[in-house]
């Protein structure tokens, strides 16, 4: 894992689990046979290609990095989803309290 392309990636997502949740799910989709949003040949370094390397041969997290740190992949949360799940797990916790109180005694 290239530390610049992380490093540009958190400015973009600064929240880490949202970045590796991110990061995770769109390695798969690349290593499932994605096409990548941006150029890998932009990726190789001077050394790579003194070594013959090839855009083949980058790893797919570097990729997903550099799409976010360009702005092509990025986070969109659902604030709503949340507050509704939350609520939902408030009232779940409520009802098992009532019932909890009931064999207390």
């Amino acid at each position: 894992m290239n530390s610049r392309l992380l490093k540009a990636a958190q400015e973009k997502i600064p929240s880490v689990p949202v970045l590796i949740n991110i990061v995770s799910k769109r390695e798969r989709e690349l290593i499932a046979g994605a096409k990548p949003m941006i150029n890998p040949q932009t990726l190789l370094t001077d050394e790579d290609r003194e070594k013959h390397r090839t855009a083949l041969d980058i790893d797919k997290c570097d990729i997903v990095l550099a799409e976010i740190a360009e702005g092509k992949l990025i986070a969109q949360i659902d604030f709503d989803a949340i507050a509704k799940a939350e609520e939902a797990k408030s009232r779940w916790n409520m009802k098992n309290a009532n019932i909890n109180s009931l064999y207390a005694d």
